[in-house]
């Protein structure tokens, strides 16, 4: 399963929920992290942060897209029998503010 994410760097604390964009766009996730956007580090804090909020390891989270920008492209290892949750706990994230 793909997910689109923003990365919110040099957040005063990491969370996970609310989303962004408007009606012609895919909303991406909002995935706010402490690390500073440099080396790699908000890019590494995010997909560790999302691993966490649904309950994954860091494993099963990977990057496909969107290596240097704040949007990014993440595939998530999921079987067929579990994605119907993992899609309710990406809802759930999604209307959190």
């Amino acid at each position: 399963m793909r997910v689109t994410i923003r990365v919110r760097p040099g957040a005063s604390r990491t969370a996970v929920g609310g989303e962004l964009g408007g009606p012609d766009d895919e909303p991406s996730l909002v995935v706010r992290v402490s690390a500073r956007a440099v080396d790699g580090k908000a890019t590494e804090a995010a997909l560790r942060a999302l691993a966490d909020a649904l309950g994954l390891r860091r494993g099963e989270v990977s990057l496909v897209h969107g290596a240097t920008s704040r949007t990014k492209l993440v595939e998530i290892a999921v079987s067929p029998a579990d994605e119907p949750a993992l899609r309710d706990r990406l809802s759930a994230l999604r209307q959190r503010r």
